[in-house]
């Protein structure tokens, strides 16, 4: 059986579900021209985040390495630079990258073109421009092994564990034998739990990747201990807790169920991307969702599938999250922002397997065009950038 999906293809080869114009503001003093921007001009998509300007040269670095990394994402079809002119962020860099990747991409900048109202004006020419340049690309069949999915879990309780991270799990199993790729994380959530998948690792516990592995994690309590704290203190979270996780180690070893059974192939940074690596792999990144899911968006992920126990709503500007929940109660009170009722499994009225299929079919259409719930909404504006120092 050929596992497809319709695709727009790209320079690079890879191929994307979405073909948005991205406005990608190079510094948060730009993100109201940004967002001005995108409000006029349909087909736009903006990354309105927090950085870029007062920060150590390592942070400085790593956002500009993600915001180019996130235009060249296969769901980028073009993209705006929107920078102000004395951020601290390399926005050159970022039009160079994006430019070599083969996409059309322009730059304004505020402060050479006289200020707000004027520098909106140009971004909307250019962003208008841009919307039509790459409006008449056709979607075109796209073997399954060129996708890269990345999986999350967020606002959790104990049918997570038992229900939506074991139908994740079951796709992320399903995609690596199909050759393609699957990447996860949330560091904070292999806490307790780091053992297991550091057998998995590639070469076994105490090989390169196993050993990567036990470093992130005591990377992770290292920082929270920087600053007198331990980690238990946030996680579980208070709503971890009301639904049913008693411990940090208990809701990691549902956690990393969505990750399935195939061995790990390495571990990513923050900022890396995917670049023709095919397997299971993990990234070093927080729980939160807005640094969570823009890291996984850098990796040149088309899809995500999130698990939800509670119910977590929010997507992202240009990947589209499909939210799997297992806790039938959530489904049928949040029908409007969940995609799939994995909660049949815990009321007995579908097995595992089942569902996994299920959710394997409902990718393959929102990588073809079917929205998710939470873009149909517009409810996907929240993301942000992981940095490692202090404002400064």
């Amino acid at each position: 059986m050929e596992h497809r999906f319709m695709g727009y293809r790209r320079a690079d080869g890879s191929f994307g579900a979405r073909n948005l114009t991205a406005v990608i503001p190079s510094v948060i003093c730009a993100n109201d021209v940004a967002q001005a921007i995108c409000r006029q001009v349909q087909g736009t998509i903006g990354y309105f985040h927090h950085q870029g300007c007062c920060q150590l040269p390592v942070d400085l670095k790593r956002v500009t390495d993600v915001l180019s990394n996130l235009g060249r994402s296969p769901n980028v079809g073009a993209a705006l630079v929107v920078s102000l002119g004395c951020e601290g962020t390399d926005h050159q860099r970022i039009v160079d990258e994006i430019r070599a990747a083969g996409k059309p991409v322009e730059l304004i900048q505020i402060q050479e073109l006289g200020g707000t109202s004027r520098a909106i004006q140009a971004g909307i020419d250019a962003a208008q421009r841009l919307v039509q340049q790459i409006s008449g690309l056709q979607r075109e069949p796209a073997d399954v092994s060129n996708l890269i999915m990345a999986i999350k879990c967020g606002a959790s309780d104990t049918t997570s564990g038992m229900a939506s991270n074991c139908v994740i799990g079951y796709v992320a199993d399903k995609l690596v034998d199909l050759g393609a790729t699957v990447v996860f994380g949330e560091t904070t959530e292999f806490l307790g739990g780091e053992h297991i998948l550091a057998k998995r690792a590639v070469g076994g516990e105490n090989s390169p990747v196993g050993r990567k592995i036990y470093e992130i994690v005591n990377r992770m309590e290292a920082r929270a201990k920087s600053i007198g704290e331990d980690m238990r203190g946030g996680q579980p979270t208070p709503g971890n807790i009301a639904g049913g996780l008693s411990s940090i180690e208990e809701k990691s070893l549902g956690a990393i169920v969505k990750s399935g059974h195939r061995p790990i192939q390495g571990v990513l940074d923050y900022c890396d991307r995917i670049d023709g690596q095919k397997g299971l792999w993990i990234k070093d990144a927080p729980g939160r969702e807005p640094e969570r899911l823009t890291g996984m968006a850098a990796t040149g992920a088309q899809v995500m599938l999130f698990s939800t126990g509670r119910g977590a709503p929010q997507g992202f500007p240009s990947m589209p999250v499909i939210k799997i929940c297992g806790n039938p109660n959530t489904y049928e009170r949040m029908r409007h922002d969940m995609d799939l009722n994995a909660g049949r499994i815990i009321t007995g009225e579908a097995a595992i397997e089942e569902v996994g299929e299920e959710a394997f079919s409902l990718m393959l259409q929102v990588l073809s065009g079917q929205m998710t719930k939470n873009e149909a909404l517009c409810y996907f504006g929240s993301m942000d950038v992981f940095c490692l120092g202090p404002v400064i």
